[in-house]
């Protein structure tokens, strides 16, 4: 048996009345690589931030290389080789991606041009694919994702904590962090991966641990394992996988987008001579890395950002209301109904020092006589979202910031739907969700389309898009890089499309 690189000992840790890691023991063997599994709320995110040093176990031990340690900073972590890389990543976008990496050295005394020597070697050890001169502004997602991981590895960890890696990844992308990976391992590196992707879970990882509800349920070879099974582990009980994609309902035209130009403060365009049309009754996905013009879109359909073209809204009479230069208030006032589920949850959608009640009112006290008076039918729909959505809170009035992302957005996604609108557009509506709650979203979504609505549906999940959607547009550099068929299309395809390695033509 391969000896233990970390391991966690009755691991406990409370925050308040909730215990959030419960009597948690397992371990993470040298040159390995474990997946750490579990819903929303099981205490996945708690246990990685007590072994980087960010909080500290009320009770048990973690052990390193077979010694009991005491991790109370981020700096003792690295100085015990453990290195965690972040989904956000912690970067300066005016220094170069050699400055990013030894920046916070002991001393502070910098020698650029041996430590680009160094990384050099390290980029031709492990296949990474970096410029150390290159400013981080320049570079893509992955490459950004590189920086994080070479800076780790730059201090000499050889334990590395990875979380929601390929959240922000084309397939290609992907396959090829995994290749490092793999390389990594090889040279004795141990990997803790954490993500909700089952699929890359199954062909990186050589063994799965699951938390459910704070306590640790069991590992599995992943070998033996399957999709099915590491879901019954993580909610404990058996759950339906699979989306029922019905056959578009071919409804009246809702939305027509001409030459839709959006730019930013700069004056630089992010949505360039856009051109669409989405029907009542299917879903349209979009795909593309992150910062391609993916939100600028919505927010240009929904008011918020100013824009060059048209966007005309179709009546069921097949007459057209255009939107041009209308705020949301406006556009509501016109008799248009559109739900927007945002990506920043509780910046833009909800308000997180507001209870479920207020939150939902946000949407409906204009109808009503009085803001302050009229909350009787907002709480009945609050009530209703927390029975139909499993929403876990103690209730109503409880401020939606202290509720788990996963809860968050399943109310913010019952608060849109709640009026049948005819254009539901909601971005990454399931980041950051377990597989349970992904699919209660994914099913939320389809069942909008059955009702006649046409759904907006901005996704990082290739394999779900596909599944999900009936058409799927492709941003590349704030441009169509095509509108594909979702039942023939090819996540290659779309990923080659992402990275504009195909022409853009509709």
């Amino acid at each position: 048996m391969a000896e233990n690189a970390i391991e966690f000992c009755e691991i406990t840790k409370r925050f308040g009345e909730v215990t959030a890691s419960d009597r948690v023991s397992f371990s993470l063997k040298k040159g390995e690589i474990l997946a750490l599994l579990g819903e929303n709320g099981s205490g996945k995110t708690t246990l990685m931030n007590m072994l980087s040093g960010i909080y500290f176990p009320d009770g048990g031990q973690i052990k390193v290389n077979g010694e009991v340690v005491s991790i109370q900073s981020p700096k003792d972590a690295f100085r015990l080789g453990i290195g965690m890389i972040h989904q956000h990543f912690k970067l300066i976008p005016v220094f170069s991606a050699a400055e990013n990496i030894i920046l916070g050295e002991q001393g502070g005394k910098y020698d650029l041009r041996a430590a680009e020597q160094k990384l050099s070697e390290l980029a031709e050890r492990y296949g990474f694919r970096l410029n150390p001169k290159q400013k981080v502004y320049e570079l893509s997602v992955s490459e950004k994702q590189t920086v994080e991981i070479m800076k780790v590895l730059y201090r000499g960890a050889d334990i590395l904590i990875l979380d929601e890696p390929t959240a922000v990844l084309t397939p290609q992308e992907t396959e090829r962090l995994f290749a490092i990976l793999r390389k990594m391992r090889e040279d004795g590196k141990s990997i803790l991966i954490i993500t909700h992707k089952l699929t890359e879970v199954l062909a990186l990882s050589d063994r799965v641990a699951v938390l459910r509800k704070g306590q640790y349920i069991g590992a599995v070879e992943t070998a033996k394992a399957d999709v099915t099974l590491l879901t019954e582990m993580m909610v404990g009980e058996k759950v339906k996988l699979g989306i029922d994609r019905a056959a578009p309902l071919n409804g009246p035209r809702r939305l027509r987008l001409e030459n839709v130009t959006c730019v930013n403060a700069e004056g630089v365009p992010v949505l360039s001579n856009l051109s669409l049309t989405l029907q009542g009754g299917e879903i349209l996905g979009i795909a593309g890395i992150a910062g391609n013009g993916q939100r600028e879109l919505l927010e240009a359909i929904a008011g918020l950002v100013p824009y060059s073209g048209e966007i005309c809204y179709g009546e069921d009479d097949g007459s057209e209301k255009n939107l041009k230069g209308m705020t949301p208030a406006a556009i509501e006032a016109l008799g248009v109904r559109l739900a927007f589920v945002p990506e920043d949850r509780l910046g833009m959608g909800l308000v997180g020092s507001m209870d479920l009640t207020d939150n939902v009112m946000l949407r409906s006290y204009r109808s009503g006589a009085s803001f302050v008076t009229d909350r009787k039918k907002p709480k009945e729909q609050a009530e209703q979202i927390v029975e139909e959505l499993s929403v876990a809170t103690p209730g109503t009035a409880t401020p939606i910031g202290r509720l788990s992302g996963g809860n968050v957005q399943k109310v913010l996604v019952g608060r849109e739907i709640l009026g049948s609108p005819k254009v539901v557009m909601a971005a990454y509506p399931v980041r950051g969700l377990d597989i349970h709650s992904s699919y209660m979203i994914y099913q939320l979504l389809n069942e909008q389309k059955k009702k006649g609505s046409a759904v907006i549906c901005v996704g990082e999940d290739l394999d779900v898009l596909l599944e999900l959607c009936d058409r799927i547009l492709v941003l590349q550099g704030g441009k169509s890089a095509g509108i594909l068929d979702a039942r023939t299309a090819s996540k290659e395809e779309l990923g080659r499309r992402m990275m504009g390695g195909e022409e853009s033509e509709v």
